[in-house]
Formats: structure tokens, sequence, C-alpha cells
């Protein structure tokens, strides 16, 4: 029953997440929210130093974090994206370069919703830890 309990419970915190993003980009379309919100937190994922990326991964939902980590190899991935163009560009790629979807407005979404739900701590961390080519994503 715990189990069952327990599997619930993520489910819905990853629902959650969903729906925020969702809500935040002013979209109705669950699913396509979902393939943002991975692709956003696998370019926030492959843009901190690897250490910073395993301790964030710590603060997601356990589904959310196992889709985080889905495909991450951090000893054999090459540098951490560093430019503005770059992280835009994972996003880009990972949601099939789709000319309706923009990048920028989803990495903005994707900040804004780690910003509300990161805990203060962890939040600070992931600012300083960012690139600096990436701060502006942060909301004010």
């Amino acid at each position: 029953m715990t189990d069952t309990v327990e599997l619930k419970s993520a489910v819905q915190q990853t629902e959650s997440w969903i729906d925020d993003l969702m809500q935040r980009l002013g979209w109705h379309d669950r699913e396509k929210a979902y393939h943002a919100l991975i692709a956003g937190l696998h370019a926030m994922r492959d843009s901190l130093p690897w250490d910073a990326a395993a301790e964030l991964g710590a603060y997601l939902p356990p589904l959310l974090r196992g889709l985080y980590y889905e495909g991450w190899h951090p000893t054999g991935r090459s540098l951490p994206l560093k430019s503005r163009d770059a992280f835009l560009e994972r996003i880009h790629d990972s949601l099939h370069r789709d000319p309706g979807i923009d990048a920028e407005f989803v990495a903005r979404g994707l900040f804004a919703l780690l910003a509300q739900r990161l805990p203060e701590a962890e939040l600070e961390d992931a600012k300083v830890l960012t690139p600096k080519a990436l701060h502006g994503f942060w909301p004010q």
C-alpha cells in the first residue's frame, strides 16, 4: 500500500511541475509542456559542472529526477554548455527544432519554475553555478 501511495505522490509531483510550466508558457498541450520541461532540464544539467548538476537533480521530484538523469554520462560528456546560444540550441534540438516553439521562451519559463520550486539555498547555488551567459534567464 505504501508503494502505491509513494508512486501516486511521485506522479502528482511531476504532473504539478508540468502543469506549472504549461501555465507559465501559456500552453494547453501537456505533452508539449512535458517535452519542453525535459529539454530545458537537460540543457540546464548540461550547462552545470557535473557535481552541481547532480546536486540540482536531488531536488527534483522522483520521476522527474529519473528523466533528468536519462542519457547522462557525467564523466564522458563534453564541456558544459557555457554560451547562451549553445544552451538555446540544446533546447531547440531536443524539441525537434519545432518552429512553433521559442527555445528562449521555454528557457525563461524553466528558470522561473526552478526559481519558484527550488529551496532558497539550492536556488542561490544554482544561480551562482549557472554560466554567466545564462544569468539573464533567471527572473529578477
